[in-house]
């Protein structure tokens, strides 16, 4: 969890001062957990949730943090969300949200991938 944006710098400080160090411990915390976050650093509880439902994405689906960060800022939080898309949909939202933030790179998510993530977060709800 080295890489993460700039805009979680006090969670991730937080997180490694409570010894957490990798996905699938940031996955496993509890609701309690995290508010014990919150009230003793610096961390907003908006942020940790959001790390935790990618720490979530990341373990589940095997995906890149920035892949699971892509979902999660298009609206595909979980597994199932995902699951119950389409490619054709999954594509036309990572897409409008990339072109929204105005990156100019090539879209990272096209049939093929969308296909890919998709089936295997049907794999996983079946």
């Amino acid at each position: 969890m080295k890489d993460l944006p700039q805009s979680f710098r006090h969670e991730q400080a937080d997180l490694e001062a409570a010894g957490i160090n990798n996905w699938p411990d940031l996955r496993d915390l509890s609701d309690q957990e995290l508010s014990r976050l919150v009230r003793t650093g610096r961390s907003s509880a908006r942020n940790l949730h959001r790390l935790r439902g990618m720490a979530t994405l990341v373990c589940e689906l095997e995906l890149a943090p920035q892949d699971a960060a892509l979902l999660m800022h298009a609206g595909i939080a979980t597994s199932s969300a995902l699951a119950s898309c389409t490619p054709e949909r999954l594509v036309r939202q990572t897409g409008r949200l990339e072109r929204s933030l105005g990156s100019g790179r090539r879209a990272v998510v096209d049939l093929t991938v969308a296909q890919h993530w998709i089936r295997r977060a049907r794999q996983l709800t079946n």
